[in-house]
């Protein structure tokens, strides 16, 4: 089943039909909309292909029967684990993405598409991090775990066999350590795409000698300036200036 029928309402950029839009699932967190708003605009704006952008509303996913477990004191946000149904939300058909709302594009998304390699079942940055904070941006413990972040922003290769593990059932029922390590596959099924697309901030560091280390996704991992205690993270700036972007384009403004 394709979504967007049955949670929230997907939004495309407007470029010429001619290609099939690339499927972006964003985890949505009641919480943080105006994370969403900007990662979805930062994402609209910039690509040169088009793009279908839709929002993983956990209440409306389980209004549709799809997403049945409890909630968990470790998870973080509301798309913990309904990240792991894009699969399934995209027929089982294609490549789709989906990342963290906690992210700003700052170029193309048609330069990652392109990087999709029918090799691989999924395809995420492959961090070693290990944070040294006790607790997230808004007061929720953190945890360590083997492949953290890589399950934050991930091409998957929706038609790829092992990903029909991934059925509502299996995503509602398995531990979170089976569904962030992607222990549904083999090491060999998992590719490495640049650390620029997934740039952790207050991790990783940019040198100016090196353009790779540029980021082209920033993803605001301890928290960015839609919380109050966040609002002037490092890359916050850049952050801000979407939001005002946005707001310049809309004739209601997006609260944080």
């Amino acid at each position: 089943m394709a979504i967007g029928h049955a949670n929230g309402a997907a939004e495309t950029n407007g470029k010429p039909p001619g290609l099939a839009a690339f499927r972006i699932f964003v985890g949505y967190d009641s919480r943080e909309d105006a994370a969403f708003q900007v990662c979805r605009h930062s994402l609209l704006r910039r690509s040169s292909v088009p793009l279908e952008v839709i929002p993983l509303k956990q209440a409306e996913l389980r209004a549709a029967g799809l997403y049945t477990r409890g909630r968990s004191a470790t998870e973080s946000t509301e798309f913990s684990f309904t990240r792991f149904l894009t699969p399934f939300l995209a027929g089982y058909q294609g490549w789709a993405m989906f990342v963290d709302c906690d992210f700003l594009f700052t170029a193309n998304v048609a330069e990652l598409s392109a990087m999709a390699d029918d090799r691989y079942a999924v395809m995420c940055v492959h961090h070693d991090y290990a944070p040294k904070e006790g607790v997230k941006m808004d007061g929720v413990p953190q945890t360590v775990y083997p492949r953290k972040n890589w399950s934050s922003m991930v091409l998957y290769n929706c038609a790829h066999p092992k990903n029909r593990a991934l059925t509502p059932e299996l995503v509602s029922a398995e531990s979170g350590a089976f569904l962030h390590r992607f222990m549904w596959l083999d090491d060999d099924d998992i590719g490495e795409l640049p650390v620029a697309w997934n740039f952790l901030v207050g991790h990783n560091r940019v040198d100016p000698t090196d353009p790779k280390t540029q980021p082209k996704a920033i993803h605001y991992t301890s928290g960015g300036p839609w919380f109050e205690a966040c609002k002037y993270c490092e890359f916050g700036d850049l952050w801000l200036k979407e939001l005002e972007e946005l707001n310049d384009e809309k004739q209601l403004p997006v609260e944080m």
